[in-house]
């Protein structure tokens, strides 16, 4: 509801046309899967505004790039220099296609006056609210059934309710020295891909096929572009992770 309630805020002060993006953005940085959940709402509600809904819904991908980073950085350095390029894609390509809905709503009439929207609605809190405990559980019931030893299963489940407890627990492997820096780049996309799930997932029951079919485009851009950082851009950054010492010199070499 506070995401919602923010959104109000930003589109009595700058309009829908240009409110619902910079809401999206902003909201980005609380939940990024919320702020698509409210956006589709607004879109449901208001097929007029359906443009600005998009782009506020695909900007807050924005935020869930950057706070990745924020958290990996600070956790690993080495593993966030890895990360440069895989990120600074799903960026780029984040930025653009919000900017792109962004234009073609500002093109359009400033949509259904402000005063008429309520500031947040019970029923999208409440669809939010059994959507997530149902992913929740899901992950619960999947750890249970097949544990969690494995690096990748571990984020991959953590990061259908948030990318960054999963980028956490790899960049975290890398400091503790269970893990180099290049290893951890899977793990950590592998949860912004699952994050992607939850997120289509709630641009669909929130938003309807019109939403759904602009929103989710542009969700599998933003982590596409993610992968393909590392093929564009190999992970460059030191091979070995503060902590874990380089081995190579140290094997014994074969005399003949």
């Amino acid at each position: 509801m506070g995401i919602s309630a923010a959104g109000y805020v930003a589109v009595r002060l700058f309009g829908a046309r240009f409110g619902l993006p910079l809401s999206g953005l902003m909201s980005g940085f609380i939940s990024s899967t919320a702020t698509i959940g409210a956006m589709g709402a607004r879109a449901a509600k208001s097929p007029e505004a359906l443009s600005a809904a998009v782009a506020g819904a695909v900007l807050s991908t924005v935020a869930t790039i950057l706070l990745t980073a924020v958290v990996v950085g600070a956790t690993s350095l080495a593993t966030l220099q890895s990360l440069t390029m895989p990120l600074v894609l799903a960026m780029a390509v984040a930025m653009a296609y919000g900017a792109a809905f962004t234009i073609i709503a500002l093109r359009k009439a400033d949509p259904k006056s402000p005063e008429k929207q309520r500031a947040f609605s019970l029923f999208t809190a409440f669809t939010f609210g059994g959507v997530l405990s149902a992913i929740l559980l899901a992950s619960a019931f999947l750890q249970d059934r097949f544990g969690a030893n494995g690096v990748t299963i571990a984020v991959a489940l953590a990061g259908l309710v948030d990318a960054q407890s999963g980028a956490i627990s790899a960049a975290s492997m890398v400091a503790s020295g269970k893990m180099q820096a290049t290893e951890a780049v899977t793990p950590v996309l592998i949860a912004l891909s699952t994050n992607t799930v939850s997120k289509i997932v709630f641009a669909v029951a929130s938003g309807g096929r019109a939403f759904a079919v602009r929103v989710v485009p542009g969700l599998l851009l933003v982590v596409i572009a993610a992968w393909l950082g590392t093929l564009v851009f190999p992970t460059s950054a030191d091979l070995y992770a503060p902590g874990v010492p380089d081995t190579s010199e140290l094997r014994p070499s074969v005399q003949p």
